[in-house]
């Protein structure tokens, strides 16, 4: 049975994809739940309608993504850790951080899953990291880790 999608569906399609899909599977789950409708040719008209709209919708997103992806790629992180006498930190900086630092300075929330480091940056100096925004949008920065000075004093004694 040809029915159109009313909302995206996981391993189905996206919303206003005509789709060919079992009779029984149309009839006792996706129409009663208003998640399809019959495909008829008024339907089909509406289905490309859908499809436009949500042609537009997903280049303005991508627009919207590019354009954060050129700000965070414009914007250098400056960090301070506590780190040793060699340059190696007592402990690493982590996606957090940086989503953290990054959330300050542009004023847009970065989650730290979309934050990707290479390797844990467990030493002072230069670091590149990756920001995956979109499928399609990746933004890459650097970061500079420096030594917090305040490195901590062991006891010879103790």
């Amino acid at each position: 049975m040809k029915i159109i999608l009313s909302q995206d569906m996981k391993n189905l399609g996206h919303k206003g994809d005509v789709v060919d899909v079992k009779d029984g599977y149309a009839r006792n789950f996706l129409l009663p739940t208003s998640r399809a409708f019959r495909a008829s040719k008024g339907a089909l008209k509406q289905a490309e309608t859908m499809q436009r709209a949500r042609a537009a919708q997903e280049a303005k997103d991508r627009a919207q993504w590019t354009a954060l992806a050129s700000r965070i790629g414009g914007v250098r992180l400056v960090t301070k850790a506590v780190a040793g006498a060699e340059g190696q930190l007592f402990g690493s900086v982590t996606t957090s951080d940086i989503a953290e630092l990054l959330t300050a300075q542009l004023g847009e929330e970065i989650d730290r899953r979309k934050v990707i480091l290479p390797d844990p940056i467990k030493s002072v100096g230069s670091h590149t990291y990756k920001v995956h925004l979109h499928a399609e949008v990746t933004a890459e920065g650097s970061i500079d880790v420096q030594a917090d000075g305040a490195a901590p004093a062991f006891d010879a004694e103790a």
